[in-house]
């Protein structure tokens, strides 16, 4: 396949890397028309899958009205497509066993992608829950060459990080989660059999603002249980912003349930809504072709009625109460 054959749509392909044959779905938006492109990287949790990383955010239908490239990546396991993991530094199940060199993969991925389409190299973005959230953050630290922004939800911190140049961060955390504790720690509940200790969001936070040079004391903005933690004036216009959603879960805001058995999730943000409007305003500014007045600008419009910001991820009660949340 090539950027002039290849179709909008979903597709399933895969890489060799390292040895072992890797896997990841595609999704390219009908409006792609070979012009610089953004690529969004959702990296599933752990013991999931791409197919489940895409019903969780629903990323692609995203996708199609922002008219980016999404890619969702497998980890590794055992068997072909189940039980999949990252090696994300301490964490999680076969990948960590064998020492799975997951950001060279990530790194082959996303070449052999701008071969294959024309992604633009300053909007390259990650995210991911859980195992993949935890290893966004490895992205941020160990590829920010290319990763741009990464958005982690329910994820830690947990390795050393000496990211190369100021990567954008926005993080969404519940703090009633009992697999990768708020305040960090010792997991309450696991499926990984490795012991660990997480460290805490705020950790994560502190860790980015001073690495981005951000402003030390945040703008908050508070919506029901959704407190947005902004930090603003951050090196070559990247920004730190936390989404802490008050007694919420193991979970994707506003996206469905990881499995039968997971935990319900907040519906009072959209997590993929929201990200994809932060990476948006967040591109390396090298490849900055239009002129943006931050997240605000990308956020509301003139005009815009309580239904249409409703639909960019946030809720009606939280704009009828005025709060902004960046």
């Amino acid at each position: 396949m090539n950027a002039q054959t290849l179709s909008a749509g979903d597709s399933f392909d895969s890489i060799i890397f390292d040895g072992r044959r890797r896997f990841y779905a595609l999704h390219v938006p009908p409006s792609y028309d070979l012009t610089p492109t953004a690529l969004v990287i959702v990296l599933h949790g752990g013991g999931g899958n791409a197919r489940g990383a895409a019903r969780m955010t629903g990323f692609s239908d995203v996708a199609d009205r922002g008219g980016f490239v999404v890619v969702y990546p497998e980890g590794t396991g055992r068997l072909e497509g189940r039980s999949l993991t990252w090696n994300s530094g301490n964490c999680c199940g076969y990948a960590l066993d064998n020492d799975v060199d997951d950001v060279g993969f990530i790194d082959a991925l996303i070449s052999k992608l701008g071969s294959q389409l024309n992604i633009d190299s300053g909007r390259v973005f990650a995210t991911g829950i859980s195992n993949g959230g935890m290893m966004s953050y490895r992205l941020g630290c160990e590829l920010s060459d290319r990763i741009v922004g990464i958005a982690p939800v329910a994820g830690a911190l947990n390795v050393e990080c000496d990211p190369s140049q100021p990567v954008s961060v926005i993080a969404f955390h519940g703090t009633a989660d009992q697999h990768v504790l708020y305040e960090g720690g010792v997991p309450l509940a696991r499926f990984d059999p490795h012991s660990r200790v997480d460290k805490s969001v705020a950790y994560a936070i502190d860790f980015w603002t001073k690495i981005d040079r951000c402003s030390p004391s945040p703008e908050r903005a508070q919506g029901g249980n959704v407190i947005v933690d902004s930090y603003s004036g951050c090196l070559n216009g990247t920004a730190v912003v936390l989404y802490t959603i008050e007694g919420g879960t193991h979970s994707w805001p506003g996206g469905q349930k990881g499995s039968a058995i997971g935990d319900e999730p907040s519906m009072e943000v959209s997590a993929t809504e929201v990200m994809w409007r932060f990476f948006n305003a967040h591109p390396r500014p090298a490849t900055l072709t239009g002129a943006t007045n931050g997240m605000l600008a990308a956020l509301f419009e003139v005009g815009d009625s309580i239904q249409t910001v409703a639909s960019r991820g946030l809720s009606k009660r939280s704009f009828a109460s005025g709060v902004v949340f960046l």
